[in-house]
């Protein structure tokens, strides 16, 4: 390679038309052919004035090149590909791979009842444009004055949540328990972004918003630490937005007087900037399910009663009927770690009997099939983590968690 490059730029020696570089650290820049000596690129490596570094060379010949450099430019590429060929070699011969699909086993003699599964991700990361040193392009635009403000706050992640959420308000079950925003202003607090005021019957409520992390959980702790600030700033109630909350925030639904929303944002809002403001339902509050612990014996017992939901027109919290719920699912000895479904119900759903006895091609025990429609959930023997967890979507596809200390 450093011959094949060294001949190229020998060819090109004293040549009268320059060439402008199209990559790395001097693109846009002129080599002169004409010049002595060295240049320092940006990244402070040393070039030639007068010749390519090796990334620098083109693909083609552009016209006006004599034979000698044409020549030596196919030259260049012939050992270039050579090498690359002989670094692709030597990973195939020594690196360990693994095939990243499934070979299932086929079985003809069981019947499939349920469609494909889907495979949850992470949503994308943004992608930031860099310059070739490396430095956040948008960031040298704000510093030099070139970006406008209101470009500005389209970039950010909380200005883009709060106009959404100034647009959408916060929805729950019902239509009518819809908070609406008469004002959204910025707040200059440590955790709270912005506070929000909408009206419970004829009164005017102040409402602390507070934002989850982007790509993340939102935990507990910083959920308290943002209810604190709250009831000392005296705010009536305090709405947490994120896209994803650690399971033992269900269990802070209220610090002292103050309730405490918690509202899921939509993974939508990844790309609030490509979309309209306020489309859809892009906040969901799902309450906290009212959930009784039965002793069954020495066995255990979970009557789903419902979910409690605040109504903003009043100001109370009530609790929604069990057939507003889809399904409910309980991991009977929950480590804290992962959920595990054990119990499955679904209390707000039709049993498609016909449709499964059709598919089955067989009779179905609609007892069975009428255990799983229910709120009270089947005896369970007391887990040896001493948790339960249960967790509830209703028919938008929200959910929430419950975790049970049943040590005792």
């Amino acid at each position: 390679m450093e011959k094949a490059i060294a001949s190229l730029n020998s060819s090109l020696a004293m040549q009268a038309q320059s060439f402008t570089v199209e990559t790395g650290g001097r693109k846009g820049s002129a080599i002169d052919f004409t010049l002595q000596g060295q240049v320092e690129m940006p990244s402070g490596e040393m070039a030639p004035a007068n010749g390519f570094m090796e990334w620098e060379v083109p693909r083609d010949a552009p016209e006006g090149w004599p034979e000698a450099a044409k020549s030596a430019l196919a030259g260049f590429w012939e050992a270039r590909i050579a090498m690359q060929k002989e670094i692709d070699a030597s990973i195939a011969a020594k690196a360990e791979f693994e095939y990243l699909y499934d070979k299932p086993y086929e079985d003809k003699k069981r019947i499939r009842v349920a469609g494909p599964f889907t495979v949850e991700s992470l949503s994308p990361h943004r992608t930031q444009a860099v310059n070739e040193y490396g430095e956040l392009i948008n960031d040298l635009e704000a510093a030099s004055g070139k970006l406008s403000a209101g470009a500005q706050e389209a970039e950010n992640y909380r200005a883009s949540i709060l106009e959404n959420l100034n647009k959408s308000g916060v929805q729950q079950g019902q239509k009518a328990d819809r908070i609406n925003f008469t004002t959204l202003t910025a707040w200059p607090g440590e955790r709270l972004s912005a506070e929000g005021r909408y009206f419970e019957g004829d009164a005017e409520r102040r409402a602390g918003i507070f934002i989850g992390p982007e790509y993340g959980t939102l935990q507990r702790a910083d959920l308290m630490a943002a209810a604190r600030e709250a009831v000392d700033a005296g705010f009536d109630i305090l709405i947490t937005c994120a896209f994803n909350y650690d399971a033992h925030t269900a269990e802070t639904r209220k610090l002292g007087r103050l309730p405490i929303l918690q509202a899921r944002m939509n993974p939508d809002l990844h790309m609030a900037g490509d979309l309209k403001a306020g489309g859809g339902n892009l906040f969901v509050v799902f309450g906290e399910p009212d959930i009784k612990l039965q002793q069954d014996g020495e066995m255990l017992k979970v009557e789903l009663k419902g979910v409690d939901i605040f109504k903003p027109a009043t100001g109370a919290v009530v609790s929604s009927e069990p057939d507003d719920i889809a399904c409910w699912f309980i991991d009977t000895d929950y480590n804290e770690e992962s959920f595990f479904v054990r119990h499955a119900y679904f209390p707000g759903a039709e049993i498609p009997y016909k449709q499964l006895k059709t598919t089955l091609k067989g009779e179905i025990d609609q007892e069975a099939w009428d255990s799983l429609k229910r709120t009270v959930s089947r005896s369970f023997n007391k887990p040896k983590s001493g948790r339960i967890a249960v967790k509830v979507i209703n028919h938008l596809g929200d959910e929430v968690m419950k975790v049970l200390d049943v040590s005792r």
